[in-house]
């Protein structure tokens, strides 16, 4: 590899803060910006000091970029990750990996064939609590688990499904999921990550407040292999929006989190070992850029494998087709 890595972002909407990012880590060079919409990647050039390109094949085949992030519709993702991965560059997708398992296996598939590294960005992975609350967890700090409840009230303006490049994406089956796809997929990774993994699902979706063809509202009762039950909830039709709890209740006491915030933490026969008394890693990457220089540069492992971010795309999956058939079903 190089002595910095060389990046390019693909889409200027959550893609235009990655790129910054890119310009703030140390050993990370941004060479390109590559968007449909030519105002926001001609202002990213300017901005950031890169080039703008807007054909993606044009810019896959240069042989100054090391490795192509991926910030376009939820259902593209794996699309564009698989012919980045074809041309020889290594690859980060924004959540959820993609909308369709199908997709997430091709990407895999072709990661492994290539070398090249696939990996998905969640961010509540880079935060240091949420490491220790894992191992506190799986340590057994507050007992076996009995119950995880998963709340998510979040709200979106009917503006925020019918913009977006190109317009509407959010709100189509074809190019997006719904409020447990793309909001909760976030936390839904949370609990895979912290509990494992799900074996059963019984599901109902809606669409309360919206003009879309996405659900906005999804409910879930959920099992796990470890046999903790689960209730989960996401809308994005909450004002004012009341942010994410996640509540695990084990057998000796319970661990409560909101919003990336441990809110209470407590155990029946006396206090429980301190979260901060559970070691992290000194050199935890900040985010995914720093995750992807260290895996690049050190042979670290990424914060998010594609096995993983293919899971949480199994965990919505699920509960869309438990909701579509009225049947409890397993993630596959």
């Amino acid at each position: 590899m190089p002595d910095e890595i060389r990046f390019a972002i693909v889409g200027t909407g959550m893609g235009y803060g990655r790129a910054r990012r890119v310009t703030e880590t140390p050993g990370a060079r941004l060479v390109a910006v590559c968007t449909l919409d030519e105002e926001r990647g001609q202002k990213a050039a300017a901005e950031f000091g890169c080039e703008f390109i807007r054909d993606y094949e044009r810019m896959l085949s240069r042989h100054d970029i090391d490795v192509v992030g991926i910030m376009t519709p939820s259902g593209l993702h794996c699309q564009h990750a698989i012919q980045a991965l074809q041309a020889g560059k290594h690859v980060y997708t924004t959540k959820p990996m993609d909308i369709r398992l199908e997709r997430c296996d091709e990407a895999i598939r072709v990661a492994h064939e290539t070398g090249r590294l696939l990996c998905v960005d969640f961010d509540s992975r880079y935060v240091a609590d949420n490491h220790r609350i894992r191992q506190a967890v799986r340590s057994g700090a507050i007992g076996s688990v009995l119950n995880a409840d998963l709340r998510m009230k979040w709200y979106r303006r009917q503006s925020y499904y019918d913009g977006g490049v190109p317009p509407g994406w959010r709100s189509r089956l074809e190019t997006e999921g719904g409020s447990a796809a793309n909001q909760a997929v976030h936390y839904l990774d949370l609990l895979l990550w912290w509990l494992g993994p799900v074996r059963s699902v019984q599901a109902r979706i809606g669409t309360l407040g919206h003009a879309i063809e996405t659900e906005d509202a999804a409910q879930a009762l959920i099992t796990f292999e470890s046999g903790a039950w689960g209730i989960i909830q996401t809308t994005t039709c909450s004002y004012p929006e009341l942010g994410t709890a996640i509540e695990l209740t084990g057998r000796k006491g319970t661990l409560s989190w909101k919003d990336n915030e441990v809110l209470r933490y407590e155990a029946e026969d006396g206090d429980p070992p301190p979260l901060s008394g559970f070691p992290v890693d000194p050199d935890l990457p900040q985010n995914i850029i720093e995750d992807v220089v260290a895996v690049l540069t050190r042979g670290r492992s990424p914060m998010c494998p594609p096995n993983e971010g293919r899971a949480s795309v199994a965990f919505f999956d699920a509960i869309y087709r438990s909701a579509r058939t009225g049947e409890t079903v397993a993630p596959q």
